[in-house]
């Protein structure tokens, strides 16, 4: 959707060893944030309604519904797409993590050097398309030509895939070369 909602929190604890390596966010850096009671409204309203498509959904899920229930907020009943999941039913037995995923559909992830939220959720996009095998987006066979054309000029982000429509001419040329070609080549 290219919608973007991001913060950095305070965790109002120190960050272990291992999760500095992961992350690269230093104590002195997350201390001055805000803690997630004061970001959480703000962070519902966003998902509010919306499909969430999570790598390992199980594991943000419990932490974000652990915060949420110690602020006396229901658990996230969104719909969730988990990524992970997908992975592991197209892939069985090979790596399913984001980076290996990234390297079977040649998605460049040379600028993830730490765990970011904005880069993962990025890359995530672009894993999940060619997990369901969507490499473009699907058109209304409907819409072709010129209608697709000026309804995709209007729209910055978008991107379309050109329908090309054959003329009677091609199309007959076509059904003559099928006509004549292929019995000679299926009965050889």
């Amino acid at each position: 959707t290219k919608n973007k909602s991001h913060c950095y929190l305070n965790p109002e604890k120190k960050v272990s060893e291992e999760a500095f390596k992961v992350h690269g966010y230093s104590d002195e850096f997350l201390s001055k944030q805000e803690k997630f009671s004061k970001k959480c409204q703000e962070f519902l309203d966003f998902i509010k309604d919306k499909r969430l498509i999570i790598h390992n959904a199980d594991f943000d899920l419990s932490h974000l519904n652990n915060e949420l229930e110690l602020l006396g907020n229901n658990k996230i009943k969104n719909e969730t797409i988990d990524t992970l999941s997908l992975a592991r039913n197209k892939f069985p037995g090979s790596q399913i993590n984001l980076d290996a995923l990234c390297k079977r559909f040649r998605i460049d992830n040379s600028r993830r050097v730490k765990h970011t939220a904005l880069i993962d959720c990025d890359l995530l996009s672009k894993v999940y398309i060619n997990l369901i095998d969507q490499k473009e987006p699907k058109l209304n066979f409907a819409q072709t030509g010129q209608n697709v054309i000026n309804k995709r000029l209007n729209k910055t982000n978008d991107y379309f895939k050109k329908v090309v429509e054959p003329t009677s001419e091609e199309i007959k040329l076509h059904n003559e070369f099928l006509k004549n070609n292929l019995k000679k080549n299926f009965f050889n």
